[in-house]
């Protein structure tokens, strides 16, 4: 496989941790529905044509208007899940809802995702009834993430295979995660069969630069070993590429010299390249809808740079 663009990311209305989000979120929160088919208009020109919203509502209130849930967040925009969809309808882009992270704590339990034992099937009922009739709405990511450690946990696939059986009884079909602890994946019989089992569509690896968990070298060996499982279990493998660094508790953007690095890796193994992610990290120098740290218009003019280079944008 030869190198890939960055072809999907993470978004987010208000990011769950408001540290982490500290240089965007207050920014998207006063975000017009203009501004919003903006920034996935952006996004689009970048070579993005897959996004993935983290949340539909956080801290016990929805962005959009809930029947389920009747708090809402003081957004400027009243409905920014419906200007994202019609956007991404225009733009000819695929939306994956973040089906969790509902209330406080964001991540409890498998068996209530801290969001109340029926909170999850009563959103993903109201989703599909409000919003299905979108072409751009293609799926659902489950958002509270499986903590690999040599292999799934046995819970976590009762779990995502549950709810994913509830989802695509109401469309839509396509069902995406994206697990962490992905260096201690081992390519045995079992984990091909776990993957076998795993009743989802599109499975992307965190690959674990941004959090400073692995080396490139690991990471080689790592999505190398995966490349092998995913084949023997005929599914699609993704990648999740974190191109944020942390200072303090913050997120910024990465270097694109590693950056670079690790799309140089992955591209080698994967069949598509997330990245977490576009918002906040990436901004095109003199956007109307700048999102993130100023640093953040330098890290898109190297990528696209580069892309271009290379034939990709």
């Amino acid at each position: 496989m030869g190198l890939q663009r960055i072809s999907g990311s993470w978004f987010d209305f208000y990011h769950c941790n408001p540290y982490e989000g500290d240089t965007w979120n207050s920014i998207t929160q006063r975000f017009t529905a203009d501004d919003w088919s903006l920034k996935l208009a952006e996004m689009a020109e970048a070579g993005l044509d897959t996004l993935v919203l983290l949340s539909v509502a956080l801290h016990g209130k929805a962005f959009y208007p809930s029947e389920v849930m009747p708090w809402r967040w003081d957004t400027v925009c009243p409905d920014p899940l419906e200007a994202v969809l019609q956007a991404g309808d225009r733009l000819g882009m695929r939306l994956f809802l973040g089906l969790g992270f509902f209330t406080t704590p964001i991540m409890g339990s498998l068996s209530t995702d801290g969001d109340g034992s029926t909170l999850r099937f009563d959103v993903a009922r109201e989703l599909s009834a409000r919003y299905g009739h979108h072409p751009s709405f293609a799926g659902w990511y489950f958002p509270v993430e499986a903590a690999i450690h040599t292999y799934f946990p046995d819970n976590y696939i009762r779990y995502a295979n549950e709810l994913a059986d509830f989802c695509r009884r109401l469309g839509p079909s396509q069902v995406l995660i994206a697990p962490y602890g992905t260096r201690s994946v081992v390519a045995d019989q079992q984990f091909v069969d776990q993957i076998r089992s795993l009743e989802v569509d599109y499975i992307a690896y965190q690959d674990e630069i941004g959090v400073n968990r692995t080396t490139f070298e690991a990471v080689d060996a790592t999505y190398a070993r995966l490349r092998e499982i995913h084949e023997r279990a005929g599914k699609p493998l993704w990648a999740d590429v974190e191109v944020f660094r942390f200072e303090g508790k913050v997120l910024y953007p990465g270097a694109f010299e590693r950056i670079q690095q690790q799309l140089s890796i992955v591209s080698k193994y994967v069949d598509k390249v997330l990245c977490y992610q576009y918002l906040g990290m990436m901004n095109k120098p003199g956007s109307p809808v700048h999102a993130g740290d100023a640093s953040s218009t330098q890290l898109y003019t190297d990528y696209t740079g580069w892309m271009r280079r290379e034939g990709l944008l």
